[in-house]
């Protein structure tokens, strides 16, 4: 075998390896945020559920609030490829459907999706922002993200001429941002024992309802 290719079989080897410790160091941030609280868990609690040193940990992640809001990325991607969820391929094609209602549907197919994911993660995250400015900065980033998404949902049925008669578009995209918040899942399917599939039911025929109108 070649210089050149061993060199780049190790080199593979070791980003793989990199890749697996960056996997695990996140998984137990977000399991041990989740279930003891973001002010209670610390760096050397994270490393020994992940099984690796203190400085691992922040040469893989960076410290907590690093930890919490890589946890948070990955949670709302549904996994830990460095492409914006604007960019995919599945939300790109989303956004060139020309019928008003299956835009309304795939959207918040995707917004359940995301909610069965970071349900858990964004509680913890927003009791974390009640004490600490730093974890609130994730918050802010979140209702930031979700009024854009809104806002890119709103321009496409302003494009394709389908919002409600009377209805403007910042009511539009106020309607959409409230529609997003993974608070009302938490609420009915976590707390009230809907099924996924009754609370996405739910949510398309009303934003349908109150957007379009038809």
């Amino acid at each position: 075998m070649a210089a050149g290719v061993k060199r780049d079989y190790h080199s593979d080897l070791r980003a793989a390896q990199a890749l697996q410790t960056r996997r695990a160091i996140v998984a137990a941030a977000s399991e041990l945020f989740t279930t003891q609280g973001y002010g209670t868990t610390t760096v050397d609690a994270v490393a020994k559920a992940a099984g690796v040193s203190r400085k691992t940990v922040f040469t893989a992640v960076g410290g907590k609030l690093d930890l919490l809001k890589t946890a948070l990325d990955w949670a709302v991607a549904g996994d830990d490829r460095p492409v914006a969820l604007a960019d995919r391929s599945e939300i790109r094609g989303l956004l060139d459907q020309t019928d008003p209602k299956r835009l309304i549907t795939g959207w918040v197919h995707v917004l359940v999706d995301i909610d069965s994911r970071v349900g858990s993660l964004m509680r913890a995250v927003e009791v974390a922002a009640n004490v600490d400015a730093e974890a609130r900065t994730l918050v802010d980033d979140s209702q930031r993200q979700r009024l854009a998404g809104a806002r890119t949902v709103v321009r496409r049925l302003v494009a394709l001429g389908a919002l409600k008669p009377g209805l403007s578009r910042d009511q539009a995209v106020d309607v959409s941002w409230l529609a997003s918040d993974t608070l009302l899942h938490d609420r009915l399917v976590r707390t009230r024992g809907w099924s996924q599939g009754r609370f996405e039911g739910w949510l398309a025929e009303g934003l349908i309802e109150q957007l379009i109108g038809r």
